[in-house]
């Protein structure tokens, strides 16, 4: 018993955290492109426009949606390499689209400069969120893999506000040559960093997986701990070796694999519709006709700062609470924020007096709330419940249905605003987040801590 303890004592996570830090700069670098349109919005439009003319609503909507729909087909790329090349392919691969988008930029701009530099973003985004929460998972031990894949999110929002701030103060070709040396950086070094071991045993390469993982862990390659991981890993890959290519097919007439996938598609389609994306979108136009006054620059990094706030809760909390509370009481109190705003806005058209402040205070829930839970968990949650074998094949579409989902509420956001307005959105985003939550707690099982043989043993029994 004691040399038990011993063993399972011994080792560090310092590596874990270190490679997990680096390839999340590719999700701040992401956060960074993310954050670019806000500020320079109101400058393309402007006499002072880099692009030699103001630009045109028009145009414009096509340089904010282009990430959108390149990010799919990053998605269907990104499935591909991972699977063929490597996990660490993949994000050196995203590496360099990234510096693409930013040299792009530097370059003389015009509408379709711009429209192919955002579409690039997208195109490395897709990647983004299929590659590396899938890196991270098979990198991490299990009392930390919560919290490594949490920073995923946590660099994204960091981006975001980092941009707003420098958007503020900084001209056009400034932020650029500001910015650009981050992923020349994250490409040199990412080139040190291991392939995942999961991966390696997939293709055959077990001892160069064995003394990754002693790497990792911060242990010795002969160490029972890593040669049991070793031979789940082994044992898992040689069953699936033995049965036919896995095809969604397949994968949908095993039981278990098909009540995860379900689970997975439902919350997946929840977080991409659940509002915050229009809120996002259209905080200014809100926080306007809220009644209270705030400058451009506070009203400008109030969006990305509620977000971060989320994002640290949930690096703190999410391996002592747990993906699926996390996630249930998020969706939750995003209804409880949209409800508020949509029936405020019905009682101001009564004539009712309601606070101004309330708006504000709710729209910072809602965003709050998208950074805590809504935004992460799924792809932390998606990650863990698949095996390594269907992983990349699932998440990728799950990914590209949620960058989908997320385009179609943009369009239908401004449709449905625009012919029954926008309290009748907000309330059916309510209504989505309220599906979201109940769904959640019936049929999510609990990630934390749990292997992928444990959550399918779940899986094979019940949900509570």
């Amino acid at each position: 018993m004691k040399v038990t303890t011993s063993s399972e004592s011994k080792g560090h996570a310092r590596v874990q955290w270190a490679i997990t830090i680096l390839c999340n700069l590719t999700n701040f670098t992401y956060g960074l492109q993310t954050g670019w349109m806000s500020p320079m919005t109101k400058l393309l439009q402007s006499e002072y426009s880099p692009t030699g003319r103001s630009l045109t609503d028009t145009e414009i909507s096509w340089i904010a949606s282009a990430p959108c729909l390149a990010a799919v087909f990053g998605v269907l790329l990104f499935v591909q390499i991972v699977d063929r090349c490597g996990r660490k392919q993949g994000i050196l691969l995203i590496i360099l689209i990234q510096a693409l988008t930013w040299i792009i930029k530097m370059l003389p701009p015009s509408t379709y400069s711009l429209v192919a530099a955002r579409a690039a973003s997208g195109l490395a985004g897709g990647g983004c969120f299929h590659v590396v929460p899938m890196y991270v998972k098979e990198i991490a031990q299990d009392n930390i893999r919560g919290t490594l894949a949490s920073i995923f999110i946590l660099a994204q929002s960091a981006g975001i506000v980092i941009m707003y701030a420098m958007g503020g103060y900084l001209n056009y070709y400034t932020i650029l040559w500001v910015v650009i040396g981050i992923p020349i950086m994250a490409f040199g070094l990412f080139l040190r960093a291991p392939e995942s071991p999961a991966y390696l045993v997939k293709i055959g390469k077990v001892d160069e997986a064995a003394r990754t993982l002693a790497f990792l862990r911060g242990m010795n390659a002969e160490d029972k701990q890593i040669q049991c991981e070793i031979d789940i890993m082994k044992k898992d890959d040689d069953y699936y070796k033995s049965i036919p290519e896995i095809s969604m097919v397949i994968i949908l007439k095993n039981k278990v694999w098909r009540k995860s996938f379900v689970i997975m598609l439902v919350i997946i389609v929840g977080h991409a519709t659940n509002g915050a994306f229009s809120i996002l979108t259209y905080a200014a136009t809100i926080l306007s006709t809220s009644g209270v006054s705030m400058s451009p620059e506070l009203q400008a990094l109030s969006i990305p700062i509620c977000m971060t706030v989320g994002c640290l809760i949930t690096f703190v909390t999410i391996d002592r609470l747990g993906r699926k509370p996390i996630l249930v009481t998020t969706f939750a109190t995003s209804a409880l924020g949209f409800c508020c705003i949509a029936t405020t806005g019905i009682l101001q058209q009564h004539g009712w007096t309601t606070p101004g402040w309330l708006n504000v205070v709710m729209l910072m829930l809602v965003v709050c709330s998208y950074g805590c839970g809504v935004s992460p968990i799924p792809f932390i949650a998606m990650s863990e419940i698949f095996n390594f074998q269907i992983r990349a094949k699932l998440m990728g579409y799950l990914v590209m249905l949620a960058w989908l989902m997320s385009f179609f509420q943009l369009l239908s956001f401004s449709a449905v605003t625009s012919n029954f307005g926008v309290n009748v959105s907000f309330y059916i985003f309510t209504a989505i987040n309220l599906i979201g939550a109940v769904f959640a707690v019936i049929m999510l099982p609990e990630t934390n801590g749990k292997s992928v043989e444990d959550i399918e043993r779940k899986l094979k029994g019940d949900y509570s």
